[in-house]
């Protein structure tokens, strides 16, 4: 049986990386992730043994951020660059083309509603099936894979990309 707290602690990147991708800033990231690990560990006696660790952990840092979201003005950002440096390739016209597109990949993803930027981190990003991200969320499966098509059909309009889903 694997440790609980080992399997949090291992769970830590992928939070991270699901927390910036919701907050789009590396400091608010690191400060949701904290507070969703702390609610978790407050309310260990909820986790039910057997499920998900990773969907339960999604499911409070979403709860959480929208708690906070909702409390708070709504703030642009352009800290997204933090982090995706290492992420781009040595070429220097290479690379700079891809900062441009991921930036604008970034910007994008920030201007989704919420809920749908959430289905699309989990899915897209966390690698959650859509049955899990519906669990995580507490949506019926349609409403996830409704979201996350809106979401997609919002990036890829945005990209000019726009043609690219008649195809499909």
């Amino acid at each position: 049986m694997i440790d609980p707290r080992a399997e949090l602690i291992s769970l830590l990147p992928r939070l991270r990386r699901f927390a910036y991708g919701l907050t789009g800033d590396g400091h608010q990231a690191d400060d949701l992730v904290q507070t969703g690990c702390l609610k978790a560990i407050e309310r260990w006696q909820q986790y039910q043994p057997g499920t998900s660790l990773a969907s339960w952990m999604f499911r409070i840092l979403q709860t959480t951020w929208l708690d906070e979201y909702r409390t708070r003005q709504r703030q642009q950002t352009d800290s997204w660059e933090e982090g995706f440096d290492e992420l781009m390739g040595d070429d220097g016209r290479t690379q700079l083309e891809s900062r441009s597109e991921a930036r604008q990949v970034r910007r994008l993803v920030a201007e989704l509603p919420e809920e749908q930027r959430a289905v699309l981190l989990l899915v897209a990003v966390e690698g959650l099936s859509y049955k899990e991200a519906a669990s995580t969320l507490e949506l019926p499966i349609g409403t996830v894979m409704s979201r996350l098509a809106r979401a997609r059909a919002k990036l890829a309009a945005g990209l000019g990309h726009a043609s690219d889903l008649k195809g499909r």
